[in-house]
């Protein structure tokens, strides 16, 4: 800044202070007192209402969620261990209506009823689209605090058919909330469990929030009537020069083209405004002879960028990205994602039926990011999808695109591929690795596991390579999750990696969902850990659930049809 700016900028400073006191002050004082007195008479009003409300909506979610679990049942859950097929339908029922109410969490817990001082839970989910972690089947954990306690004991010893509990003051691990508690009683009418449901008072805030600015609101037209009583008597001597110099200011900055006549042509102060008027007459001189080559830099960046935005779009659409994909075939189901850490990246995922009864699953990962690997990426994908509709397996498919892109990488680019076939006939998902990360696998139900599959080279490494293919047995409900380094490199501010182990624990607590859940918990899992550290690196996944074939095809395997 030249010595003419900063001059321009003290004077302007001095006369917005003495103008600024003269009109604030008692704009400040009528605010104040109006701010006290409304707050007083609504804001107890309006918390009072809405936590009725609340508690309401709690008590009803509540009263559905016990038709799904009766008491009797809970211990038959114990017994199983939660891997029965009833358990698994109730927790779906109860994802189901967690997610549709709106509700934070349900839960099912038995307390410890010598003096209910910890909790073992049978029940748990959350809404996947808040950011909370249910408890795995059997976690027992301590009683929050002496109200829950007193809560549980009151429901057990039948006292009381309800309660509740609202948090919204002090320190608080999940927000504020309320949570509605009812028992589970067996055919004997005793209680074998509490059930209950957590609503977070998001709504309460907003009407808080909604509440304030009304008040706002008020206050500001409060200080318009002032602020125009004080101009009527500041306009003459102060605001119309300051006005002259603003709205030539404004022109110029509007324009970028100097004026015919100067400021001080139609300012004729000898004080400080004058001395203001002439500053700005001299910055915009210089200024000017600036605009021009700011204006071409500024052209130049913005076709940059209409460019890289139509780059990702074209890059979205090259990706199967409408789901249910499938939504004829009941033996699969799929859901995948890319998050590219540019506008557009390197990763990629695929799947296509290659016939009636094979299903060909892609997901890779190009070296580099930015618009390279995105063009590389696109080259890739095509080929692989090309050499699988010829009906050869995996490894002849990625001997093949290896040899292609070696045939022709002045550029020494290479990607990693995992590729997998599903029968859906016989659930047999053949697969090989070129380089890529191992897949997680959930085969008989009871969690996902990492398959250390065995690595060929990386494709585009170099020509004439050969590849190993496997099996994997795929029963009903299995399930197959593969991702790029994205996920297990994930760095948060600490620079701790998200790791493969973390994603296993992750992925085993949502493993009762369908793939699209899976893959949108996992994100959102991703998000938590690196909260504001930024994006190093394209994030995708992918997860296949086979389910058997359909039953009208079993029947006619059969000869019953």
């Amino acid at each position: 800044m030249d010595e003419e700016l900063k001059k321009a900028d003290n004077n302007l400073k001095k006369y917005r202070k003495s103008i600024a006191f003269r009109s604030i002050f008692g704009i400040v004082v009528l605010l104040a007192v109006f701010a006290g007195l409304v707050g007083y008479v609504g804001y107890d009003g309006f918390r009072d209402s809405l936590l009725e409300q609340y508690e309401d909506g709690a008590l009803l979610t509540a009263s559905t969620a016990a038709d799904i679990i009766d008491g009797e049942d809970l211990y038959r859950y114990n017994q199983s261990e939660g891997h029965s097929g009833d358990y698994i339908e109730a927790f779906n029922e109860l994802q189901a209506l967690c997610n549709s109410s709106g509700s934070a969490f349900i839960y099912v817990i038995q307390p410890d009823q010598s003096d209910y001082g910890h909790i073992r839970f049978i029940f748990s989910v959350s809404n996947y689209e808040m950011d909370f972690v249910p408890y795995e089947f059997g976690y027992i954990r301590e009683t929050t605090n002496d109200e829950y306690r007193e809560k549980y004991r009151s429901l057990y010893e039948q006292r009381t058919f309800s309660e509740f509990v609202v948090r919204d003051k002090g320190e608080i691990e999940t927000k504020p909330h309320i949570t509605a508690l009812i028992p589970l009683r067996g055919s004997d009418n005793q209680v074998k469990g509490i059930l209950c449901v957590q609503r977070q008072l998001d709504e309460l805030n907003e009407l808080r929030l909604e509440y304030v600015n009304k008040v706002v609101f008020v206050l500001i037209i409060l200080a318009l009537l002032v602020t125009i009583g004080q101009s009527v008597y500041l306009h003459r001597t102060l605001l119309d020069p300051l006005s002259k110099i603003t709205d030539e200011a404004q022109r110029f900055a509007r324009e970028n083209v100097r004026r015919g006549s100067s400021l001080t042509d139609t300012i004729k102060n000898v004080d400080e405004i004058g001395m203001l008027a002439g500053s700005i007459d001299q910055m915009e001189e210089k200024i000017q002879d600036y605009v021009d080559h700011i204006t071409e830099i500024t052209a130049e960046r913005e076709r940059m960028g209409a460019e890289l935005s139509l780059a990702t779009r074209i890059q979205e659409d090259m990706l199967p990205n409408e789901f249910p994909a499938y939504p004829d075939r009941k033996e699969f189901d799929i859901y995948a994602s890319m998050t590219p850490a540019k506008e557009v990246g390197g990763d990629f995922y695929d799947f296509f039926l290659i016939d009636d009864t094979h299903l060909g699953v892609v997901i890779a990962d190009v070296s580099g990011k930015g618009i390279p690997a995105a063009l590389f990426m696109m080259v890739s994908k095509i080929m692989i999808k090309n050499q699988a509709m010829t009906g050869a397996g995996p490894a002849k498919i990625l001997e093949t695109v290896n040899d292609q892109i070696c045939a022709n990488n002045r550029e020494e680019m290479f990607v990693t591929v995992w590729l997998g076939i599903l029968d859906t006939e016989t659930g047999i998902l053949t697969a090989s690795n070129a380089g890529h990360e191992y897949p997680m696998v959930m085969a008989d139900g009871t969690g996902f596991e990492i398959l250390k599959d065995r690595h060929g080279f990386v494709i585009g490494g170099m020509p004439g390579l050969k590849y190993t293919e496997y099996e994997i047995r795929m029963e009903k409900d299995s399930k197959v999750f593969v991702y790029t380094d994205g996920l297990a490199e994930a760095q948060n501010a600490e620079n701790e990696f998200y790791s493969a182990e973390r994603a296993v624990e992750g992925l085993n607590i949502c493993r009762h969902g369908n793939p699209e859940f899976i893959v949108k918990w996992m994100a959102r899992s991703v998000d938590r850990f690196v909260a504001e550290a930024p994006q190093f690196d394209d994030l995708t996944m992918l997860c296949l659930e086979y389910k058997g074939k359909e039953e009208k095809k079993e029947k006619e395997d059969n000869g019953q049809s």
